[in-house]
């Protein structure tokens, strides 16, 4: 999921799509990340759906005039495959293939022994190491004709696609350049974000199981509200019980998700040790606070008011998936 063409002296704009907006980030400094500039552009519905292009044409519309707000014009771009794409998932193969044998391998075994809810895939595989004499691969997937078209999307706007990312990778990274390493840490990363919630458990720096699902979201419920610097936000302006069912929803699927882990990867003791809380729902800080009254364990967030940056404001939760992605092969 990479494109290996020339970064020239140009910085690298990173770009977020996602069901509901367009999102734009660009990196001062690595050590430590501090985010030069960025930006949204809502998106109305029905353009994105489930990660999935649906109207092409207004899509490139809209960001055309989001490159020129933006300008960002000819720039090289890293982006996320939208989480729905994306597939996570732990195989085995023959102890005797060779390194250099392995993409052969598994292109032969798409359908046969590998089993993939889509056609055609581009992925990469992950060395988990030997276990009875087989070799065991951590494969991250996604259907190529969906990435192709953001890929295609961002080329034919005069901007150069780089590279591809997915989000867990993306926040983990942020998470590690901010923390440091962390010994023995199993970290349950969750984004809750206005039309989805993605989940992912990291061992070892290793994201073993993702999870992903759809948010019942009514446009109808929610009133975007502007400040004086141009920001904008959502406001809940529907019934409460509508929130209190999703979010009871959320609790319940990030319990069978981290039992799931629990019994599959034979952890007996504790099973997780932390919970990263991230995404742009408006109510993150309602969503923190849940949490941590239900789950006997420390609830992290990113202290975004201690990002550093060249504005008199405090960097938003919103884009601290872009500031990870800006952190992409960064040396």
């Amino acid at each position: 999921m990479a494109f290996s063409l020339s970064l020239g002296n140009k910085r690298t704009i990173n770009i977020i799509f996602n069901d509901h907006s367009i999102r734009f980030l660009e990196l001062k400094s690595a050590t430590p990340p501090v985010p030069q500039r960025w930006g949204e552009r809502f998106l109305p519905p029905g353009i994105i759906e489930e990660g999935k292009i649906v109207d092409f044409e207004t899509l490139s519309t809209i960001l055309d005039e989001c490159i020129d707000e933006w300008k960002i014009s000819r720039r090289p771009i890293h982006f996320v495959v939208p989480d729905p794409l994306v597939i996570i998932r732990k195989i085995t193969i023959p102890g005797d293939i060779e390194e250099d044998e392995i993409e052969s391998h598994l292109y032969m075994e798409l359908g046969a022994s590998i089993h993939l809810p889509f056609e055609d895939p581009v992925f990469d595989a992950y060395p988990l190491g030997v276990k009875d004499g087989k070799k065991e691969l951590l494969l991250f997937a996604s259907p190529e004709k969906y990435v192709m078209e953001y890929s295609e999307l961002l080329s034919g706007l005069r901007l150069v696609p780089v590279s591809a990312d997915i989000s867990p990778l993306a926040l983990y990274r942020l998470y590690h350049s901010l923390n440091g390493l962390q010994p023995n840490e199993r970290l349950f990363t969750v984004q809750v974000n206005m039309t989805s919630v993605s989940m992912c458990i990291f061992e070892n720096h290793i994201p073993y199981f993702m999870r992903q699902f759809q948010l019942d979201f009514d446009a109808n419920n929610w009133e975007v509200l502007h400040d004086r610097s141009g920001a904008s936000e959502y406001k809940f302006i529907g019934e409460a019980f509508q929130l209190e069912w999703q979010f009871s929803n959320i609790y319940s699927e990030m319990v069978k998700l981290m039992d799931f882990y629990k019994y599959s990867a034979n952890v007996e003791t504790s099973g997780i040790t932390k919970i990263l809380l991230v995404g742009d729902h408006p109510m993150l800080a309602r969503i923190h606070e849940e949490i941590k009254e239900q789950f006997t364990l420390p609830v992290v967030v990113f202290s975004t008011d201690k990002i550093q940056n060249n504005r008199d404001r405090t960097f938003p939760q919103t884009h601290t998936l872009a500031l990870g992605l800006s952190l992409k092969e960064v040396r």
